[in-house]
């Protein structure tokens, strides 16, 4: 490459780096002016005056009311349709918070943000707005603008546990022989329940464990874990018909074998439920079903 090569691209480097350090100027300049313009709208609006909105816009704007979803255009109809707005709005207050101006030129500017409706004693209306800010003869007006509502959050893991919240206690199953203890509670922020058991045999523990339930948001489920002293482990998914759940259950046992079976919960009231346990496998090969028992909530101390 030759010298005057060389030289030719530096000049052109250094020319394009003072125009963008311009660019930049300016737009910091158009930006701040873009905001102060979304200020005075929030005023204008909130003092009801209509026809001050509307010259905000430029001539042949168009705004979709996100009510109706239908186009005005012009600011002799962008003007007519805030005054039937402003009319209806009663003790509301505007606010905007301005997320965001991009430039796509010197002259066209896109904004983005969030609207809200203030009441008195009521859940603000919030909308998320898209707007298009375009320069005529030297000044910022509005050209397009679209809203539409936020997406509806989720519920959360907690919601599709609120069903099994009378779980929430201790718990005795026993008989001749053994006697269960079982203790449920809440997880910080509700999001799982822990169920941690007991099963003592002439006072002695003889096995222990734990079991987590949570939401599978993707299989849209409750599902549940156990971890027991022995070396087991089982997945439970569970299903409510009725007034019963059914948790169907796959095990891996301490020695590697593994079994499955339908373990079925009734609620009879809020102090006591039954437990039984059908369709009982063990390496392929089928066992009694475990008779219908009563669990009963451990008095308080």
């Amino acid at each position: 490459m030759t010298k005057t090569r060389i030289a030719g691209l530096v000049v052109i480097w250094c020319a394009s780096c003072f125009a963008s350090n311009v660019s930049l100027a300016d737009q910091a300049g158009d930006e701040a002016a873009i905001r102060k313009n979304a200020e005075a709208y929030v005023e204008a609006y909130n003092k009801r005056d209509a026809k001050a909105v509307a010259e905000m816009w430029s001539p042949d704007a168009v705004y979709m009311d996100p009510g109706t979803d239908e186009a005005a255009i012009g600011r002799e109809e962008i003007e007519k349709l805030f005054a039937t707005t402003l009319a209806n709005l009663g003790e509301g207050k505007l606010e905007v918070s301005v997320e965001s101006v991009r430039f796509i030129s010197t002259n066209v500017a896109i904004e983005n943000g969030t609207v809200r409706i203030l009441r008195p004693n009521a859940e603000p209306d919030e909308t998320y707005y898209s707007a298009v800010n375009v320069r005529r003869d030297g000044k910022w007006l509005l050209d397009r603008v679209s809203e539409e509502s936020p997406p509806a959050q989720a519920p959360s893991p907690s919601e599709h546990l609120k069903e099994l919240d009378w779980m929430i206690g201790s718990w005795i199953d026993q008989d001749e022989e053994a006697t269960i203890q079982t203790d449920c509670e809440w997880t910080k922020n509700q999001n799982y329940m822990t169920r941690s058991f007991a099963v003592v045999v002439d006072g002695q523990v003889e096995m222990a464990g734990m079991q987590m339930i949570g939401w599978d948001p993707i299989a849209k489920q409750i599902r549940s874990w156990v971890f027991d002293s022995d070396g087991g482990f089982a997945e439970g998914k569970w299903t409510h018909k009725g007034d019963r759940w059914l948790i169907k259950q796959t095990a891996t046992l301490p020695d590697g074998r593994k079994s499955s079976a339908v373990n079925i919960i009734k609620r009879i009231n809020d102090n006591s439920f039954t437990w039984q346990s059908i369709q009982r496998e063990v390496a392929g090969d089928l066992l009694p079903n475990v008779d219908e028992v009563l669990v009963v909530r451990k008095p308080a101390q």
